[in-house]
């Protein structure tokens, strides 16, 4: 019996053509959540702690792209015909901080986003990153999207075709 455990980090950005996009509610994720303040959709972003043991004293995350996690997958079923079972984390392996990435989304809109700053939240970690070794040994795998920047530009280029997300238009 074999089977594929496959372990994602943020997984972020859409479609490379603008077709597919990440439209649910409640939003969360960071990236959109930035994007949504950015195009006036809602009043501002909280930056949740600024006193963490980071460069920029905000927390760091491993950002992965939905195409890179879609590649992932296929390798793993290919090795699925192995027979044996799959562990692996998908990530690039390198941190960004919720301020690089409120920053790069506002060089790649071209506009600022209204932040306000907040005490930290229980149980956020300061830093959650990959170590994709496992994924590129054993499947022959890695992230191609590594540089935040062309995620979030991936995801500015449906917002900005899908200003109501999947929501039909009046």
């Amino acid at each position: 019996f074999a089977f594929a455990a496959l372990r994602y980090f943020n997984a972020s950005g859409c479609a490379m053509d603008g077709t597919l996009g990440e439209d649910h509610e409640p939003e969360t994720h960071l990236i959109p959540v930035v994007l949504q303040a950015i195009m006036g959709q809602r009043e501002g972003i909280t930056v949740y702690g600024t006193d963490y043991p980071t460069p920029d004293g905000t927390n760091v995350r491993d950002y992965i792209h939905v195409d890179d996690l879609a590649d992932a997958h296929i390798a793993a079923m290919e090795k699925l015909k192995e027979g044996q079972p799959i562990f692996a984390n998908l990530g690039t392996g390198r941190g960004f901080s919720v301020l690089e990435i409120i920053r790069t989304a506002e060089k790649v809109a071209g506009k600022k986003a209204p932040v306000k700053y907040g005490p930290r939240r229980p149980g956020d970690a300061v830093a959650l990153y990959a170590d994709p070794s496992f994924a590129k040994k054993t499947l022959g795998w890695e992230a191609k999207y590594k540089d935040p920047e062309q995620i979030i530009r991936s995801a500015w280029k449906w917002f900005e075709s899908h200003p109501r997300g999947y929501k039909q238009t009046d």
